[in-house]
């Protein structure tokens, strides 16, 4: 259900793209923004691992160094059938995780300092195997895809906006569209391409949590896992980083307040536990 979910908003945001640009900008309008946005998010998807891991400090541990994390992330890759990725701790206090990479072949999973001293051993593996499951399904790329779409829409919006102020090209061009069609498109439509944005995250979320259950073969330990994350990190606050990744952590390390939901990257921490939960009495991932 969540990957049909993930094709439908995809579909939504493209099929946005393309009536809300023939709009804002005409063909070659939207060429334009697709090309650019395109490149900026090839870029971003081909070098994320190393700009991420670099803005949050993150140091590549060994066997030697982190023995017990390592051996998790390495059975849990055997049994996945994927490389080993690259191992990284994070000198964060705020209990946190988050997996990285264009592709299974190169990937890295980073967790904080905090995150290893809160959770035992099961917790700790089940939240591996979520950030493993996001390696497994691609949603680097999924995001890659999404990210590009939305930017598009933003470019065009401001496209149309500065040529209206400049004196851009009149209404009865015949590659654009109505004054209040372009007035609307540049109001509404990079709001709810952001929308979309966030609601494929969400359910990628779900997805990854499904995933790393299964792989763990121990639904509640994960849910125990998001609680503890959850409620640590309202008291620990991450100090590095940006809200622009909060989206590959396990939970979000930055967004709080009573309008979080709507524009939040993750499902709410309890929807999650929920899920989980219904998981384990259906006799999902039982240990193995």
């Amino acid at each position: 259900m969540n990957r049909f979910k993930t094709m439908l908003l995809l579909a939504t945001l493209t099929a946005l793209l393309l009536l809300v640009g023939q709009a804002l900008g005409g063909r070659g309008g939207l060429l334009i923004a697709l090309i650019f946005a395109g490149v900026m998010n090839f870029a971003a998807y081909w070098w994320s691992d190393k700009i991420v891991l670099s803005m949050y400090g993150a140091q590549e541990v060994d066997e030697t160094q982190a023995p017990e994390l390592f051996a998790l992330v390495r059975r849990l890759a055997q049994r996945e059938q994927i490389p080993m990725p690259r191992v990284y701790i994070i000198p964060q206090e705020a209990p946190n995780a988050f997996a990285t990479g264009r592709n299974p072949q190169h990937a890295a999973v980073a967790v904080t300092e905090g995150i290893l001293r809160l959770l035992d051993r099961e917790e700790l593996g089940a939240v591996l195997a979520h950030e493993l499951g996001h390696v497994q399904n691609r949603d680097t790329l999924v995001m890659t895809v999404a990210a590009t779409l939305a930017g598009a829409l933003s470019h065009l919006a401001n496209m149309a906006m500065w040529g209206a102020m400049l004196g851009g090209r009149s209404s009865n061009d015949e590659e654009g569209g109505h004054p209040l069609a372009v007035l609307l498109g540049v109001l509404i439509a990079p709001f709810a391409a952001m929308l979309i944005q966030m609601a494929i995250s969400r359910s990628r979320e779900f997805l990854a949590d499904e995933h790393g259950a299964r792989l763990s073969g121990n639904p509640l330990a994960l849910a125990s896992a998001l609680g503890k994350i959850e409620a640590w990190s309202q008291r620990i606050p991450m100090t590095a980083g940006s809200p622009a990744t909060a989206h590959l952590f396990i939970i979000n390390p930055f967004s709080r307040g009573a309008l979080v939901r709507l524009f939040s990257t993750h499902p709410a921490t309890e929807e999650r536990i929920a899920r989980l939960q219904a998981m384990a009495r259906q006799g999902v991932g039982r240990p193995r």
